[in-house]
């Protein structure tokens, strides 16, 4: 794989960036500043001290601007041994129990979940626009407690039942929903998980951005999606085994589906709590061990690393909250509105059929249990999907056109879902709705370059949770685009789909074009600046992230 391209560090020679704002590679630069390569350090003409991190930063002790160390012992201690394996493998263990507990109803849909409550599929719409509302609203609060209190604390607690503190999360509420009587108790379940499972996938984010670097962070973003398709997957066949206690103890087939899923969320999420390390050198504990998982070497290419390739990681320490002022700021950083916008509308062609499969597949004539092992092929095709173009986007050093490819795969099967005859087989329709489904995620694409286009650790915290919360409203406006009076065929929903993906063509060229731009006019004024001019510029300027002159847009 290609190495990492430089990032965001201004060139006391010429920059290394061209003027369309394309990041260039430093395999052929082994002594370039930032990027933590055999033999680099902060080689700046004396402006290493404009990185310095503040003096709470948590791995400041470890900060060494003269540092080096050889690009083997990090790969060991990224991919090989460590971080990868303690860190990665087990965030996404936990966002496998989050999907588990908010992706079980579309099983319990095949098991005439909704028959049984006497429901119909707008109820069902309502109650998916409730929970994503909740969940929506849940994005920003706690992300801003997850940056106080640290997401190795706010992770599990959002997760588990403590019994010190009796905190209810969403296991329990998972598990409770066993017991619904109807419409009014499914919608309030829905509040009740939107409101805990709000703000876990960017706090997750976040806790990742404290081990990896921003080239890094899109291979294991493409992972943590997997383990959330692979729980498709997998609750698939606990379905299919589950499913047939209907009748067990007087209990339908998806009640003991709820509990017995929610049962095994809460088990892990009791497990994160004593798992989870703050940080790359806060891993000492009763239960890690009194040494930590690294010894000191380790923790300094740890901390040096991560500093070299964004230095703005060392402006805030892992416990430091946000203040009003900072997050009024980073709401208002209008250089990261046109990803919220993507985040707003490019899932929208494809999620009114991955959130309707199991009831489509029943409605042309698949059993129940036929239902839920047939979705496993759209899910598996989900995954190639997006391992192969996250690692595509970083391969081409290119977001936003990679990320086109997802709309190019749903067009035309839209207009084949429009035009596709009542009579057709059973067979051919499924066919269209497993290749939907299993249409390209560059959801992973989009988180990482919010990451790493945030340009600072409030902005990123803040930024993460307001791509999340426009993901969530294109779920509220999914949710609703296919009714009742317009199935089986949706004939109505799907020209609505058809006109969004479209507008999704335009808005991802767009956002494109603007970045490149930006990067251009930044550019030009760098080049032209002379040595003195750029120190005075570093000493004094009150720029900071994204706005500074010597920051560059991936794109």
């Amino acid at each position: 794989m290609a190495e990492p391209p430089l990032r965001i560090v201004p060139e006391v020679a010429k920059p290394d960036f061209d003027v369309s704002g394309s990041e260039t590679n430093l395999t052929s630069k082994p002594h370039q500043r930032f990027g933590a390569r055999e033999g680099v350090t902060f080689d700046v003409a004396g402006l290493e001290s404009y990185y310095k991190p503040i003096d709470t930063y948590e791995g400041r002790h470890r900060y060494d601007p003269k540092f080096e160390w050889e690009s083997e012992e990090e790969r060991k201690i990224v991919r090989k041994a460590s971080i990868d394996k303690r860190i990665c493998t087990f965030v996404c263990l936990c966002f496998f129990a989050l999907q588990l507990d908010r992706g079980n109803i579309s099983q319990a849909l095949s098991d005439n979940m909704l028959k049984d409550l006497k429901m119909n599929t707008n109820d069902y719409n309502y109650g998916q626009t409730i929970f994503y509302l909740c969940f929506l609203f849940a994005e920003l609060p706690s992300q801003l407690i997850s940056k106080k209190l640290g997401p190795d604390n706010w992770i599990p607690i959002q997760m588990q039942v403590s019994d010190d503190v009796i905190m209810v999360s969403w296991s329990l509420v998972a598990s409770m929903q066993a017991f619904l009587s109807g419409r009014k108790s499914f919608f309030a379940c829905r509040v009740l998980l939107g409101l805990f499972e709000g703000g876990f996938i960017p706090d997750n984010i976040l806790y990742l951005s404290y081990f990896y670097t921003g080239w890094e962070l899109p291979a294991r973003l493409s992972w943590f999606w997997v383990s959330y398709q692979s729980t498709q997957i997998v609750s698939a066949f606990f379905a299919y085994g589950i499913l047939h206690l209907r009748d067990y103890n007087g209990m339908e087939g998806w009640r003991w589906l709820f509990a017995l899923e929610g049962m095994l969320t809460g088990v892990i999420g009791i497990f994160a709590w004593f798992y989870l390390p703050p940080s790359p050198t806060q891993t000492a504990s009763r239960f890690r061990g009194k040494d930590g998982w690294f010894n000191e070497r380790e923790e300094k290419i740890m901390v040096n690393r991560i500093l070299r390739d964004d230095p703005s990681k060392g402006d805030m320490h892992n416990r430091q909250a946000l203040s009003f002022t900072m997050i009024w700021e980073c709401l208002n950083d209008y250089h990261m509105w046109p990803i919220y916008l993507l985040g707003l509308s490019w899932l929208i062609p494809s999620t009114p059929m991955t959130a309707y499969l199991t009831l489509q597949l029943k409605a042309i004539g698949f059993n129940t249990f036929q239902t839920n092992l047939l979705t496993i092929p759209a899910y598996v095709l989900f995954i190639f999907q997006l391992l192969f173009w996250t690692w595509l986007s970083e391969r081409q050093n290119s977001r936003f056109l990679t990320g086109l490819a997802s709309q190019i795969w749903a067009m035309p099967l839209l207009i084949a879902l429009e035009l596709i005859p009542n009579r057709a087989s059973a067979w051919a329709k499924w066919t269209i709705s497993t290749l939907l489904v299993g249409h390209p995620y560059v959801h992973a694409i989009l988180v990482a370059i919010t990451s790493r286009n945030a340009g600072t650790v409030r902005t990123r915290t803040v930024a993460s949770a307001l791509y999340n919360m426009c993901v969530q409203a294109s779920n509220i406006i999914s949710q609703n685009i296919y009714r009742d009076d317009d199935k089986p065929m949706y004939r109505r929903g799907n020209k609505v789909l058809i006109a969004i993906c479209s507008y999704n063509f335009v808005l991802f060229v767009g956002t494109k074009l603007y970045y490149v731009r930006l990067n251009r006019k930044r550019e030009k004024i760098w080049i032209e600046m002379s040595e003195e001019e750029k120190e005075t510029y570093l000493e004094t300027t009150k720029d900071r992230g994204n706005k500074r002159l010597d920051f560059r847009f991936a794109h």
